[in-house]
C-alpha cells in the first residue's frame, strides 16, 4: 500500500502545521482523489484531523461526479491516481469549478497549465499540510490567532 512517508524527523515532533490549523480550516472544503481506497480513507482522515472538510472520491469518474454536485475551495489529486488521471483531471475540475484552486501530488516536476501547486514525489504528510496553508493563507492565519 503507498502512504505519504513520515521522516523520522516528524515522527516524534508534535504536528505544528495540523495545531495551526485545526481552528479555522474546518472552512476550507477539499475534494481529495486518490486511485487508492485504503490510501483515501487512510490520508483523508489526517486531513480531517487537521480540521479540514473533506469530501473523498476514489478515481476519476467519482472525482466528476462529484464535482456536479458540489463545490469545492481546494481539489487534491493524490498520488495513486494514475498519471493519465492526474492530467485529464485537472482540466476536469477548472472546467467544472474555475475558482476552485487545483493541488496535484506526485509529480515529477512538469508543469501543467489548469494545475495552481504541486507536490513532489516523496513528501511528507506534513509537507501536504503545509502546502495546503500556504495556498489557503486566511485559514491557517485565522487558526493561529492572526
Amino acid at each position: 500500500m503507498l502512504t505519504w512517508q513520515v521522516s523520522r524527523e516528524e515522527k516524534g515532533r508534535p504536528n505544528s502545521t495540523m495545531a495551526n490549523t485545526s481552528k479555522s480550516s474546518s472552512q476550507l472544503r477539499i475534494l481529495y482523489a486518490e486511485g487508492d481506497p485504503e490510501v483515501l480513507a487512510s490520508q483523508s482522515v489526517t486531513l480531517e484531523k487537521a480540521g479540514y472538510n473533506v469530501t473523498q472520491a476514489e478515481g476519476r469518474q467519482q472525482v466528476h461526479d462529484t464535482l456536479r454536485k458540489e463545490k469545492f475551495d481546494l481539489v487534491i489529486l493524490g498520488l495513486t491516481l494514475t498519471k493519465n488521471d492526474r492530467h485529464h483531471l485537472a482540466y476536469m475540475v477548472k472546467k467544472a469549478q474555475p475558482g476552485t484552486r487545483l493541488l496535484v501530488t506526485h509529480t515529477d516536476g512538469e508543469g501543467h497549465p489548469a494545475v495552481d501547486a504541486t507536490l513532489e514525489t516523496g513528501r511528507s504528510i506534513n509537507a501536504l499540510l503545509e502546502k495546503i496553508a500556504s495556498m489557503h493563507p486566511q485559514a491557517a492565519g485565522a487558526a493561529s490567532g492572526r
